[in-house]
């Protein structure tokens, strides 16, 4: 028997059979959000990478592995320290190989430009985690950042160090993008509220001598020394350069973005941190019901007892943006709707409140003055005054 599949000449009894058939089939499974993530996974910043990873992993454990209700594909490259152009080369591999819909990640500024030009011209939105130079979203409309800026905590901490006595400083940077960020942002702050810059220099990146740079610091008699370096190996060298040429009993004083004591590494920089007055948005001792679960959560996920640091943070409030950005744009992955979406989105992280400004995508948030104390047998950055609500001051 033939039958013809014309409409309106097919038997009753087939064209039954067929709907029945249609509405037992099970429908397909979403896909799965794929998320690139660039950041150093090997060499001497390989934390930065393992703290990424904790921070998605937490995110996504509290949420079901699902980000807006679909299962979540983490792609991970690995771009150790500040190498933009295989940066550049391992994102559009992420485009064209991997179909990522996100960009995430981004822990050195050269690499988050270059990401982002890459995330320009595909139109996939990057969320940078850590990357803090001051210029990475307005160079493309498909960065947001939930991080920091180095002149967003340098500037608070010239404010402070003014308002507390300390009017004479000579300024210590690394030679690179934040670096510059950091020194621009504190001069401009500190000569503005009355002090005095009296000498400034930039290091190299890689393996610098700090003890002729500590010897000429300490010739120029300033009150204090402000100082800016990458969190890891570079801070403690410069704190121990500082205790062997006796800066503190010369009477001169550090003070330092949070970097320098940054939690991953500060039981392994040691009492040679004690004293030290930083400024920054982070603390593993931040005092909240939020940070203390947070915390928990991390030891959970990685299975040791480690401290997550501010880059962990971060990870985990990127999730939890773009949550909230793809409720806003009902579940689209469109690049242009999420980055609408983003704009304006404030809620509360184990940092303390945080908001994407709607104008520069960048973040909004309080930053902390903390000393580094010995709590418990550990050392603690321990918050003891805070500027709230600061925007990028380069923005404004």
């Amino acid at each position: 028997m033939k039958f013809s599949l014309i409409a309106g000449t097919m038997p009753a009894a087939v064209a039954a059979a067929i709907t029945i058939a249609a509405t037992t089939v099970a429908p397909a499974a979403e896909p799965p959000i794929k998320i690139g993530v660039i950041a150093s996974y090997s060499g001497p910043y390989a934390d930065y990478g393992r703290q990424f990873d904790d921070g998605i992993a937490l995110w996504l454990s509290e949420h079901g592995g699902k980000l807006a209700g679909r299962p979540v594909e983490i792609i991970k490259k690995d771009a150790p320290g500040a190498q933009p152009d295989l940066a550049k080369r391992l994102a559009q591999e992420l485009v064209v190989k991997d179909k990522v819909n996100f960009f995430a990640g981004l822990d050195f500024s050269p690499n988050a430009f270059a990401v982002g030009a890459v995330a320009k011209e595909a139109k996939i939105p990057a969320i940078v985690m850590n990357a803090s130079s001051s210029a990475i979203p307005t160079q493309s409309p498909f960065v947001a950042r939930v991080s920091f800026t180095v002149q967003q905590v340098s500037d608070p901490m010239a404010r402070w160090a003014v308002k507390n006595g300390i009017t004479k400083v000579y300024t210590v940077v690394s030679d690179y993008g934040p670096g510059a960020d950091s020194e621009t942002a504190f001069e401009k702050a500190f000569t503005a509220a009355g002090g005095t810059v009296v000498g400034k220099v930039r290091t190299p990146l890689s393996n610098p001598d700090f003890s002729a740079y500590v010897q000429r610091i300490k010739d120029e008699k300033p009150q204090a020394v402000f100082f800016f370096f990458p969190s890891g190996v570079l801070p403690p060298a410069f704190l121990k350069a500082a205790k062997e040429r006796g800066l503190e009993e010369a009477g001169i004083k550090l003070i330092a973005t949070g970097e320098a004591t940054d939690d991953s590494y500060l039981e392994a920089t040691g009492d040679v941190a004690l004293g030290l007055i930083t400024s920054h948005h982070y603390s593993y001792g931040h005092d909240s019901a939020k940070n203390k679960a947070f915390i928990e959560g991390i030891y959970r996920v990685s299975g040791k007892k480690l401290r997550p640091s501010y880059f962990a943070v971060a990870a985990y409030d990127g999730m939890q943006a773009l949550d909230l950005a793809l409720a806003k744009t009902g579940g689209s992955l469109d690049g242009t709707k999420v980055m609408e979406a983003l704009k304006g989105l404030s809620f509360e992280s184990p940092r303390g409140p945080i908001e994407i400004d709607a104008a520069t995508r960048d973040i909004v948030q309080t930053v902390y003055i903390r000393k580094t104390e010995k709590v418990n047998g550990e050392l603690v950055n321990v918050e003891f005054d805070k500027f709230e609500k600061v925007k990028d001051p380069a923005k404004q």
